[in-house]
């Protein structure tokens, strides 16, 4: 896509201190239970809205949830969390998270975390905190002599109306890190993605600058949740066919940021975390970008290497590697298909395995087909939240495996329990930091790993993550001891009138 193809509503304005919320900018959700076809319906007439709940158990926070702890890993950068001191305590694992990534797989070894807290209290709420702020800044900038300074604002930032431009104009003169003003407050949106949108609109409004083209250079920018043998499984692909990467956030320099304006093409591993990135560099620097396929399963990463191939000529190349890489995996993904059918045969219904997954949207558009070519079925999925970023995408997932039952619900595990129990899939599948020790016949499997999981067998992206991930559900649907043994262990949290209840929003709806 070029700039010439960015509509009105897709304009962003780096005048502004930061990102328009996923609610303003794309209708983005909470809440919902129905068939796909229904939420695309609703989608598309544009009567989507974000809901309050009367009642939840968890929620998730635009700070601390997935955007604090990648922007602490950029190398020569130093983070200011800009808040009451709770609001940093996640930073304290951040170190010993990454570094179960070993150096000889690639972790930079000049790795080091380095953040600061304003540490506020009710004083500053009162009188406002712009000396504590200035004084980190400066402290940042003796103690590391970082090249960037991101401050990360919270909810008491937001609530008091901090003014941190201003402090950041006042002192910018005096500071030799370029200083980067997130505005990430949990109270601004219910939206977790509301949080990337801010950091990358700091990033294109602060950090990024012109630079010469370098046509075999392709932006990659992902979430948590993928792995880094996914990471090394990219990086082999491109490699075969000339390219380079420039992966940002993680374990990225500040130049490495900067040179975003430098590359052929923006490539998606999740199309709405990259999103707001994308159409930015788009925008305001004329590098293309396309938001779908991801390359997740065979046939979605032949067209994801077909899309990267028409900005950087290598199209003859990359069929080739389709080529290469087809004779090594698809013996191997008809040897999968032929397990998962056994299985199916065998089981009460005699039918194809059935999946319950967990999913973020972007997933949501991306695993569904991959899943469908596994020769497994998900007859019901549930996701985040979804917002009219991927109407197009969530049409073509409709099309190719049928309807389904979706639930849009921010890590609401009664609701999560509720439509598991109705639905009884082969294996439900959640997020690793999400639990699922449900007292279920199902089995519990994660649907994906995180960054930090080095290991071989927790890949899912391209050619060798797609029969890694194929070969981790089909351990989970045979081995079930574990399930087993928490099922036996623990009880369920929920009463039986509750699971009965048709409607697994019952809580959410009625505030009961």
């Amino acid at each position: 896509m070029s700039n010439k193809n960015i509509s009105n509503k897709d304009k962003i304005d780096l005048n502004k201190k930061t990102c328009p919320t996923r609610e303003q900018r794309a209708n983005g959700i909470n809440l919902f239970f129905g068939k796909a076809s229904e939420l695309l319906n609703a989608s598309k007439e544009g009567n989507l809205k974000c809901t309050d709940r009367k009642f939840q158990q968890s929620g998730g926070c635009l700070l601390n949830f997935y955007l604090a702890i990648r922007v602490a890993t950029i190398r020569d950068a130093a983070i200011i969390f800009n808040g009451p001191v709770g609001c940093s305590t996640n930073a304290l694992g951040f170190n010993e998270y990454f570094r179960l990534v070993p150096p000889e797989l690639g972790r930079p070894e000049d790795f080091e975390l380095h953040w600061l807290t304003t540490n506020l209290d009710e004083d500053d709420v009162i009188f406002g905190a712009k000396d504590k702020l200035t004084e980190a800044i400066k402290e940042a900038e003796d103690r590391y002599s970082p090249k960037a300074i991101f401050i990360l604002t919270t909810c008491v930032t937001g609530i008091i109306g901090e003014d941190i431009e201003g402090i950041v104009s006042e002192l910018q003169k005096d500071i030799d890190a370029t200083i980067v003003p997130i505005h990430c407050e949990g109270v601004r949106s219910r939206i977790i993605q509301t949080g990337y949108d801010a950091l990358w609109h700091g990033i294109l409004k602060y950090l990024v600058e012109p630079q010469e083209k370098q046509e075999d250079l392709v932006n990659i920018a992902s979430m948590l949740s993928y792995t880094w043998q996914d990471r090394l499984e990219v990086k082999r692909l491109l490699g075969k066919i000339g390219l380079r990467v420039n992966f940002v956030p993680e374990f990225a320099t500040v130049d490495e940021l900067k040179k975003l304006t430098a590359a052929a093409v923006t490539a998606p591993i999740c199309p709405t975390y990259t999103d707001y990135l994308s159409k930015g560099l788009t925008q305001e620097f004329n590098v293309p970008h396309f938001m779908y396929p991801n390359p997740v399963g065979i046939k979605n990463t032949d067209n994801w290497l077909r899309q990267i191939a028409k900005h950087t000529g290598k199209e003859k190349e990359v069929e080739e590697l389709i080529k290469e890489e087809h004779k090594k995996y698809v013996p191997k993904l008809k040897t999968l298909q032929e397990e998962f059918k056994k299985l199916g045969e065998s089981s009460v219904d005699g039918d194809k395995i059935n999946l319950l997954g967990s999913l973020g949207q972007g997933r949501l558009v991306t695993q569904l087909p991959y899943f469908d070519e596994l020769g497994v079925k998900a007859t019901s999925a549930m996701a985040q939240d979804f917002d009219d970023l991927l109407i197009n995408e969530l049409e073509e997932v409709i099309e190719t495996v049928g309807d389904f039952d979706i639930m849009v619900n921010t890590f609401q595990s009664g609701e999560q329990m509720h439509i598991t129990n109705h639905t009884k899939p082969d294996v439900a599948l959640t997020c690793p930091l999400q639990g699922g020790a449900w007292k279920l016949n199902s089995s519990v499997a994660r649907l994906h790993a995180i960054r930090g999981d080095p290991t071989i067998q927790s890949a899912q992206i391209g050619y060798s993550g797609s029969i890694a991930y194929g070969n981790f559900l089909l351990q989970a649907l045979k081995n079930t001891s574990y399930q087993r043994t928490m099922t036996d262990k623990n009880k369920t949290a929920y009463k039986n009138w509750y699971l009965e209840q048709p409607d697994p929003l019952y809580f959410a709806e009625k505030g009961k």
